[in-house]
C-alpha cells in the first residue's frame, strides 16, 4: 500500500463526521455556530425544532467531535469544537456552483 494511502479506520470516522454533516438541520446549526456560543433555547429559535429534536442533532454533532457543551446553571451551552468544519461549506458551495 503506498505511504499516502490511510488505513480503514481512518476512511470510517471520515465517513462518520460526513454522515453526519449530511443533514440540514444539523448544517444550519454549524452555521449559527460560527459567529459564537448559544445556549439550546436559541436554536431551538431559530431551528424552529423542539427542544428534543434539536438535542438530538447537537448529540449526534458532539459525538463526531464538531461541537462542544458548556453547562452553567440550567443553560447549556454549545460552541464549534473545530471551526474549520466551516471551511466545508465553502467547499460545497463551489461544487454547486460547479454543476451549474
Amino acid at each position: 500500500m503506498p505511504s499516502t494511502m490511510k488505513g480503514d479506520e481512518h476512511y470510517k470516522q471520515q465517513a462518520r463526521l460526513l454522515k453526519a454533516l449530511a443533514n440540514q438541520t444539523r448544517l444550519k446549526i454549524i452555521d449559527r455556530l460560527k459567529d459564537g456560543e448559544c445556549h439550546v433555547g436559541e436554536l431551538v429559535d431559530i431551528m424552529g425544532c423542539d427542544q428534543s429534536t434539536v438535542s438530538k442533532h447537537l448529540a449526534i454533532l458532539r459525538s463526531v467531535g464538531v461541537v462542544d457543551d458548556d453547562r452553567r446553571g440550567n443553560t447549556v451551552f454549545y460552541r464549534l469544537l473545530t471551526p474549520c468544519v466551516v471551511n466545508f461549506f465553502s467547499c460545497a458551495s463551489e461544487v454547486i456552483k460547479e454543476r451549474r
